[in-house]
């Protein structure tokens, strides 16, 4: 259920991490196989598993 939305992640869109706010808003870089690289602004480049996560979608600047 969790990689629902995740599916429709492509590069480029806005989302944040559910359970690192701190980490701020990440850009999509990639959404390969369940595995979504997002750089964020506060922690840089992460890789997420896409069926443990749900990212949420971040359309606020």
């Amino acid at each position: 259920m969790t990689d629902d939305f995740n599916a429709i992640l492509t590069p480029g869109l806005l989302v944040r991490h559910p359970d690192h706010p701190e980490w701020g808003q990440g850009q999509v870089q990639s959404n390969i196989g369940g595995r979504i690289t997002v750089n964020f602004r506060e922690a840089g480049k992460v890789v997420i598993d896409g069926a443990r996560v749900a990212l949420i979608p971040d359309f606020d600047d």
